[in-house]
Order: C-alpha cells, then structure tokens, then sequence
C-alpha cells in the first residue's frame, strides 16, 4: 500500500484519533521527511489553537488552548489558508517565537499545511527539518493527506469548550 492508502484505512479503522495521527505521521515521514511533526487545531474565531498529536511531547506537549497573535506567517497559513515553506534558520526564526528550541531539536526548515475546509482553515500539519529540507514543490504533495484531517479537526471544534459561547 501507499503511504496514503495506509492513512486511508487507518481513518477507516474504529479507535482514538492518536491511532490514526500516528500512522499519519509515518506515512509523512516516508512522504516527504520531517524531526518534528505537530497537528494544530485552530478554533474558529482563529485566536486559539490546541496541539492534537506530537512525536515530541517533551518538547512539544498535547492539549491545552493557546492564544496566536497576529502576524505575518498567521495571515498567510491561517487567514489565507496558503501553506507556508520555510528553508532554513532565518525562515523559521522570522516565523515562530519558540526558534531556539526548534534548533535545539537540529530543525532549521518548516512547512505549515493548512487544512481547509468550506474555506476555512481547520488547523495545520507541521513538519520540521533540517535546514533545506523542504522544496516549494512539498505542499502539494501534503495536501492529499490534510484532506484526511477534516474529520479530525472537525471532532476538536465539536470538543471545543468555547464553540457556542457568546
């Protein structure tokens, strides 16, 4: 099987959403390479996300909402819906606050998969590497798989505290 058709039955298979985050996380490894790979959810007022799978959770823990700030590369992946690529250190420092540790963990390039859904952006697959790793060209072939994260992402907005507050 593919690595796409090994994340197709995973999501088929009855079970935790880690299960199928887990084998996500593989076949994108086979894909196109990352050290560290995050899911984000964004809630839908794009002011919160929550961390739904890491295969670094000492550095990089799950759970618990975080407050974004505006910026440039929030605009782009979250407001756009446009996948951001990052090639190397500067890149990745002009993006995340939290550079430092990303290069303590030897990644120094970064891409950011929006997955969008009815237009708007559910959350986002982050892949990390080292530095020139990613080509522009990767996005494309990560989207196939961010298709699978609707369902998902679409189940933390059902578990969103704040989803029906006014």
């Amino acid at each position: 099987m593919t690595p796409f058709e090994t994340c197709l039955a995973a999501l088929r298979r009855p079970g935790p959403a880690e299960s199928f985050f887990a084998v996500l996380d593989k076949a994108l490894a086979e894909v196109v390479g990352h050290r560290l790979f995050t899911l984000l959810y964004v809630a839908p007022d794009r002011k919160r996300v929550k961390r739904l799978y890491t295969n670094m959770p000492k550095e990089y823990p799950v759970g618990g909402y975080k407050p974004v700030t505006e910026s440039d590369w929030h605009k782009r992946v979250v407001g756009e819906g446009r996948a951001w690529v990052g090639h190397d250190y500067e890149d990745v420092k002009w993006a995340f606050f939290d550079h430092e540790l990303i290069r303590s963990l030897g990644c120094e390039s970064a891409i950011n998969q929006p997955v969008v859904y009815a237009g708007r952006v559910l959350g986002t697959m982050n892949l990390l590497d080292v530095a020139g790793h990613y080509k522009d060209s990767d996005p494309v072939r990560l989207e196939p798989f961010a298709a699978l994260m609707i369902g998902p992402f679409l189940d933390a907005i059902a578990l969103d505290p704040d989803i029906g507050r006014s």
